[in-house]
């Protein structure tokens, strides 16, 4: 049985580095989605941010990007760890995809003995949102679980969507942004920042 596609809209997507050369990673990275979605519509500056959920010297460069393709989020999401292999990220299984580490049970109780959840990379390709689709398995969470919660993430996608409805929490992205408690600074990177 053939499955049909539909060209999908509003699908947004978060790339950062913090190892190596990280504007030609984030480049890179840029030119393999290009090659890889029918459209990539909008993309916000790029945003040097403190690393979240761990220590790091390094600051991570963050970018936002609005795409439309007729893959389907498993489909995305396995053309984008592909990209990420391809530029030198190595990612230790996390439970979903989605940073949040599956919990270790033992007879000792919960707990998060594995790999750490967050560590510094040479390229991190997150799906944020697939227009207005909730994906809930073991390896994709759409939309990303903690997107709400990281300065990060939300001020390069309030530069270009602040009025995109979060289709769980129902408040727009500059809503979103304006209640955020985290105090992380993210201001805008230029080529010759260090």
């Amino acid at each position: 049985m053939q499955h049909i596609h539909f060209q999908m809209k509003d699908i947004f997507i978060l790339l950062g580095s913090n190892r190596g050369d990280r504007e030609v990673y984030l480049a890179g990275a840029l030119e393999m989605l290009h090659a890889l979605v029918d459209v990539v519509h909008r993309k916000s500056a790029i945003y040097k941010t403190e690393p979240w959920g761990f220590e790091d010297s390094t600051q991570f460069l963050n970018q936002v990007v609005e795409i439309e393709t007729n893959l389907t989020p498993e489909e995305l999401l396995e053309q984008l760890l592909t990209i990420e292999v391809k530029l030198g990220r190595i990612r230790p299984f996390d439970g979903c995809g989605c940073g949040i580490p599956a919990p270790v049970i033992s007879d000792k109780g919960a707990g998060n003995s594995g790999p750490p959840a967050y560590a510094g990379r040479t390229i991190d390709l997150d799906i944020l949102f697939y227009g207005q689709q909730l994906v809930f398995t073991d390896k994709l969470m759409i939309p990303h679980p903690r997107l709400h919660e990281r300065r990060f993430t939300l001020v390069p996608l309030n530069e270009i969507a602040p009025d995109f409805v979060h289709p769980l929490l129902k408040k727009t992205i500059s809503v979103l942004l304006h209640e955020c408690r985290d105090q992380d600074k993210v201001h805008a990177a230029t080529i010759f920042d260090s």
